[in-house]
């Protein structure tokens, strides 16, 4: 099965990273529109003015109002979301468990608390696509985690959890309505992401020219 992405619409949750970017630069390249989203507005500038065609957008994504502000802007002006690349990230921890602070969780928990706001306020899109797409990025570290990475790996898994939800809510949508499925939702995991920036925009445009079926609830590692 190919699903072309011309003219599809992409949401890069949290894309001013390297991962961002190289993201974008495909996806723009394969024909989609592009928004990016991000809380950095000097970054998103910079981001816009290397890639003709992104558009960007200012939005604190831990903000549930801010998020759904966003998304009736896109339905707004560009019309409905077809896929998603959840980017939100970052890392902190080491020096055992006893080194897990409370502020640390809290920041590596912005993360989960972005994937929850974005992927229900486009959930809708998303299912009524032709061929939606959604992706996390996770961590080879849920196989066997450490100490010093305890809520690193913590909100790695909820993370997990919440998209394993969404495939479980877009095949029981479909099943349903009586319809073939047409969304996934798809984890990648990495060890790092440094040197797979580029294999992570190919796997996740890869998962539009596979059927909905074989990709959804799936467990993708790019790091083996």
């Amino acid at each position: 099965m190919t699903n072309s992405l011309n003219g599809r619409t992409i949401l890069l949750a949290g894309g001013t990273s390297a991962a961002g970017r190289a993201a974008a630069r495909a996806l723009l390249a394969a024909g989609a529109h592009v928004i990016v989203a991000a809380h950095d507005p000097e970054k998103l500038e910079v981001l816009a003015g290397n890639l003709p065609g992104l558009v960007t957008e200012v939005c604190d994504l831990t903000d549930e109002s801010a998020v759904h502000g966003f998304a009736e802007r896109v339905h707004a002006t560009g019309g409905p979301v077809d896929g998603i690349l959840h980017l939100v990230g970052g890392w902190r921890g080491g020096g055992g468990l006893a080194a897990q602070t409370e502020e640390d969780f809290r920041f590596l928990e912005g993360s989960l608390t972005a994937l929850r706001h974005v992927s229900r306020a486009f959930d809708a899109d998303v299912r009524a696509s032709p061929a939606g797409r959604e992706a996390i990025v996770s961590s080879t570290a849920l196989v066997r985690p450490l100490a010093g990475g305890a809520n690193y790996a913590a909100v790695k898994a909820a993370s997990e959890a919440w998209t394993r939800a969404l495939a479980h809510g877009f095949a029981k949508a479909a099943r349903d309505a009586g319809e073939p499925l047409r969304a996934a939702s798809v984890i990648f995991r990495v060890t790092t992401l440094d040197g797979l920036e580029d294999a992570l925009a190919d796997a996740y445009i890869g998962l539009f020219a596979r059927d909905a079926e074989s990709v959804n609830d799936s467990v993708i590692d790019l790091s083996s």
